[in-house]
């Protein structure tokens, strides 16, 4: 099961805002977070990877734990040498249920992520979003 997480993942992570955007599309895009690929290589229970956007990225460790739904922990880190360089982002996903009689549904990891380490005035410590994460073919 774990072989299903090894390869690149169109990622996307919003604001938990309940109030609700109706017919206002600017209101939902702007609880978009953030927009990037993760890349996952896995080795037994431990994953390794990145999460890449078009200014920047994380490196990747993680474990799964593959029992009962599979779940996985993934710390990202900063790059050395880049602007992401003391970054660290925390993020915690479940595999979405595979329905037996879906048509065409695509494996999608469902999950929080936090940010561990501010990042300038506007980007506080402690700030979560959910996400979700859809395989690519």
């Amino acid at each position: 099961m774990q072989s299903i997480l090894t390869g690149k993942w169109t990622y996307r992570s919003f604001f938990n805002d309940p109030a609700m955007v109706g017919d206002d599309a600017q209101k939902a895009l702007d609880l978009i977070f953030a927009e990037a690929t993760f890349t996952f290589e896995i080795s037994g229970t431990a994953l390794k990877g990145a999460i890449d956007w078009d200014s920047g990225g994380l490196n990747l460790t993680g474990t799964i734990c593959p029992a009962g739904p599979l779940t996985v922990q993934i710390v990202g880190m900063g790059r050395p040498g880049t602007d992401t360089e003391t970054w660290r982002y925390d993020y915690n996903a479940t595999l979405a249920h595979e329905w037996p009689n879906a048509v065409k549904q695509v494996p999608a990891l469902v999950g929080t992520v936090i940010r561990v380490n501010a990042h300038g005035p506007k980007s506080p410590a402690g700030v979560t979003a959910s996400f979700i994460a859809v395989k690519q073919s």
